[in-house]
């Protein structure tokens, strides 16, 4: 198999000499989250498209990610915003056509950046085709490539509830005289994945994107796409299946046939560390799954350090690879949870200093919190309107967009932190991340190296990370008031603004990278 250190598409992605062959490159990248809706509108509509961020690749590049994952831009009618898919093979005319995918992908590949995208297998549109032939007849063709049950319109079939609406996860179908699952909104039918055929056309969809060059897929509500027959009801919602890991399985040997190291990544919304951890299965599931605990933790030491332990705990006995996030389409931006600019500063370098694979959302390294979006212009089902905000590239009205009023209104800070005057300002939260960004690359510590802890004041977590030579101390002051933290170290990156040497002390809400000194001479920078 073809490796990270073999596939140099660009010159961003032969930087890193640290690789080892053995290595998969999803190990050592950042992945940067792109909401395509909110990214960069090219036509005046006043939605973001497919050519808007191919217009951004070099910024991306400059920033130092390495991957991108791109929320869905498929064929939909928007009933859950792209995630209700009606032709998982086609881009919708809001965000272009397919040669625009193609361009991406193949423009992105020349930055140096891989591209994952969203792949939904829990459920399709109910505009889809294969949905319209079920529900047109209990004998179509497509009829049990969804999950239907029950004939009492007076009682459905179980008591699953709906994960958006809090109501029945089933929906009356009159014209046939029986109930559909949906474990989100009604528009979107839970597909039947012990239907082989359905196993075939949804591998076959993976399939096309793969073959146009896409790097890997996150995957939507990985958890639950296999049902247990019976459908038992011994809670309000269904249980991960033991049939979902015959279906990963399937996915991942898939994927495992393709050169360049394809890579999957699972949304395991499941609160408990190790149950996600039975997702990597024995390395024949999922590559990577996202960890949710930290999008819900206080910037407070003991929260964070309970979510460490238990990753640690959870994962490093299965040789599994981590994944840390703050920020994402679907939950209030960590500016916005933390209700402090330093907070949010501090946060990069921590999630940034982790052991595993980071992923940063679009707008996270501008330090944007959520728009306020007033009832009438909310668009989506359970309100995540706010952390969808349009990003803001120049100065207003319409911050480098053609239109001066988007789909959504602009985040607070667009007015005087928007990309371009962050771009001319070196304290800014932009050359923050950037800063990060080119110090993580360098460093075999940061990206692939071991975990442990150090002694710290309280309310302060500290951390090595080691590689052979290379050493990197990740501390951060989550306390509102300076803390000694002593030591020969070479300060480098410094949350606070205008640090540029290390004297011990560590502000309130502050991190710091740093590299321990040798007794004699001074350490050459990683």
């Amino acid at each position: 198999m073809t490796t990270a250190s073999e596939w140099t598409p660009g010159e961003a992605a032969a930087k890193d000499p640290h690789d080892r062959p053995e290595r998969p490159w999803w190990q050592g990248a950042v992945f940067y989250q792109i909401y395509p809706r909110s990214f960069l509108d090219t036509d005046g509509d006043g939605v973001g498209d497919l050519e808007g961020i191919r217009r951004r690749l070099p910024y991306l590049a400059r920033l130092g990610v390495e991957a991108l994952w791109i929320s869905p831009f498929y064929r939909s009618p928007m009933a859950d915003y792209g995630y209700d898919v009606a032709d998982h093979c086609d881009v919708d005319p809001l965000f272009g056509v397919l040669d625009d995918a193609r361009e991406l992908v193949r423009d992105a590949h020349e930055h140096g950046l891989r591209v994952v995208v969203d792949y939904v297998p829990n459920h399709t549109s109910d505009q889809h085709e294969w949905f319209i032939d079920a529900r047109s007849s209990r004998t179509s063709a497509h009829r049990d490539w969804y999950v239907w049950a029950g004939d009492d319109p007076a009682a459905p079939p179980n008591g699953w509830m709906s994960f958006f609406s809090g109501g029945p996860a089933w929906t009356w179908d009159a014209a046939t005289g029986q109930w559909y699952l949906h474990l989100f909104l009604p528009e979107q039918p839970d597909l039947d994945w012990r239907n082989r055929d359905v196993v075939d056309a949804m591998h076959d969809v993976l399939r096309f994107w793969l073959d146009m060059g896409v790097d890997g897929f996150r995957i939507d509500v990985a958890f639950l796409v296999g049902k247990d027959v019976p459908l038992r009801a011994d809670a309000p919602r269904p249980a991960p299946s033991p049939y979902t890991h015959e279906v990963l399985r399937g996915v991942r040997r898939l994927l495992d046939d393709y050169p360049r190291d394809r890579v999957s990544i699972g949304e395991i919304y499941i609160m408990s560390t190790r149950a996600v951890a039975e997702f990597y299965g024995r390395n024949d599931e999922l590559h990577l799954n996202f960890n949710f605990p930290p999008l819900y933790a206080a910037f407070e030491e003991p929260a964070w350090r309970a979510c460490i332990d238990n990753v640690v705990d959870a994962l490093d006995p299965i040789g599994a690879w981590p994944t840390w996030v703050l920020s994402n389409h679907d939950n209030p931006r960590h500016r916005t949870r933390y209700g402090s600019a330093d907070k949010a500063r501090a946060a990069a370098l921590l999630l940034l200093g982790l052991r595993g694979t980071p992923f940063l959302y679009a707008g996270e390294e501008l330090g944007l919190s959520d728009a306020v979006v007033p009832p009438e212009r909310r668009a989506d089902p359970v309100g995540r309107d706010g952390c969808r905000a349009p990003i803001p590239w120049e100065a207003g009205p319409g911050h480098g967009w053609p239109v001066d009023d988007p789909w959504l209104p602009w985040p607070p800070e667009a007015p005087a932190a928007h990309a371009a005057a962050q771009e001319a300002d070196p304290a800014s939260s932009l050359h923050l991340y950037r800063a990060a960004l080119a110090a993580r690359r360098r460093s075999p510590a940061l990206r692939h190296g071991d975990f442990r802890w150090l002694e710290a004041p309280p309310g302060v977590l500290a951390f090595a990370r080691g590689s052979g030579a290379d050493q990197v101390d990740v501390v951060v002051n989550m306390t509102g008031g300076e803390v000694r933290f002593p030591g020969a170290y070479e300060l480098l990156v410094a949350s606070a603004p205008g640090q540029a040497e290390w004297r011990g002390v560590l502000g309130a809400w502050s991190a710091a990278w740093l590299a321990p000194r040798p007794a004699r001479g001074r350490r050459r920078r990683p």
